[in-house]
């Protein structure tokens, strides 16, 4: 039977690769983005990020989900273009929904080796979008070809921050905001799928423990065999910035067990919850769960992350090549 499980792994992980590797050449074309962009200019960029990311996550695994919603956050504010890398009074950095964002220092670290390695050549915007990958796949997530191309942004603005989706909102207006980049509610569910690996702070979301929306209770989504254990890490009015994983009991792995979470009530975050409890997120979440669940959502992020990566790309004569990710040149 291992054996027998092992060969069956193994094919399905040839077939995803195959099905990742068709998507994503579909995905780039006209794009201005490409896979081995940097094969001739620079052909050691993706191992060096890739090094780098797995020497900094050996001695703080936190720097994984960071870099995943770094990528996230750059992309939905000016496009994918390491805006949010920018340091400086009033920008993307600088804003309450990026404060707590890490992993800073990864980025810096792989642009330093790659400054010294190819000189102006490969941009911050790459690295995020490499480091996101790279990420996944430190915590045994699936590994997919990042196209690269993109060029550096010169604006960020702290106050179009405001924009980012919020943990309150409901699933129409995310729903909203994704199809704003031409992401649908497919990519809203996997690229949600990214909790799968994280932490919150309880500040986010103790408010659904304790008279959630003026009641005299807890959040009715919640499975109530699982609020006392909330309570226990989040006790009222106690310290808020206690730290919590997204998907409990397996928060350092890359895998279903997050929607599996939704299913049973125990989602943390309130939107993430109402993935399951709204229809249109539902029929999506379900095709995560079960035999073949896994490969649906592997395939499906791996997709999902390639749209995004391209969101608002500079290429060509557009932006620049930051010879330091946290300055304009």
């Amino acid at each position: 039977m291992k054996g027998t499980r092992s060969r069956t792994s193994s094919k399905l992980s040839v077939l995803q690769m195959m099905l990742i590797l068709a998507m994503t050449a579909a995905l780039v074309q006209g794009q201005g983005t490409r896979v081995g962009f940097y094969s001739q200019t620079c052909p050691s960029a993706e191992s060096i990020v890739r090094s780098t990311v797995e020497s900094h996550f050996q001695t703080n695994p936190a720097i994984a989900p960071g870099l995943l919603r770094m990528h996230f956050h750059d992309c939905f504010i000016q496009g994918c273009d390491a805006s949010i890398l920018i340091d400086g009074p009033n920008t993307e950095k600088s804003a309450p929904p990026n404060l707590s964002i890490g992993g800073y220092e990864v980025i810096d670290d792989a642009k330093t080796q790659l400054e010294a390695a190819c000189p102006g050549v490969v941009s911050c915007a790459d690295i995020v979008a490499l480091a996101a990958r790279d990420s996944v796949v430190v915590t045994r997530g699936i590994n997919w070809q990042v196209p690269t191309g993109r060029r550096d942004g010169r604006v960020s603005l702290a106050s179009e921050t405001s924009g980012l989706p919020d943990f309150r909102e409901s699933i129409d207006r995310h729903k909203a905001q994704f199809a704003a980049f031409d992401l649908n509610t497919q990519d809203l569910v996997a690229l949600v799928g990214a909790h799968t690996i994280g932490t919150t702070s309880c500040q986010l979301f103790s408010y659904r423990l304790y008279d959630f929306n003026g009641t005299t209770g807890p959040d009715p989504t919640i499975d109530p065999a699982f609020v006392p254990q909330l309570q226990a890490l989040c006790p009222q009015n106690r310290d808020g910035s206690r730290r919590v994983d997204l998907d409990t009991g397996s928060g350092d792995r890359f895998d279903t067990s997050f929607f599996t979470n939704l299913r049973d009530g125990r989602g943390i975050i309130e939107s993430d919850q109402k993935l399951w409890t709204d229809g249109s997120t539902r029929v999506v979440v379900e095709r995560y769960l079960g035999e073949t669940g896994s490969q649906n959502f592997n395939v499906e992020f791996a997709r999902s992350m390639v749209k995004m990566s391209n969101i608002g790309v500079k290429t060509g004569n557009d932006g620049e090549i930051r010879s330091v990710c946290t300055a304009i040149n």
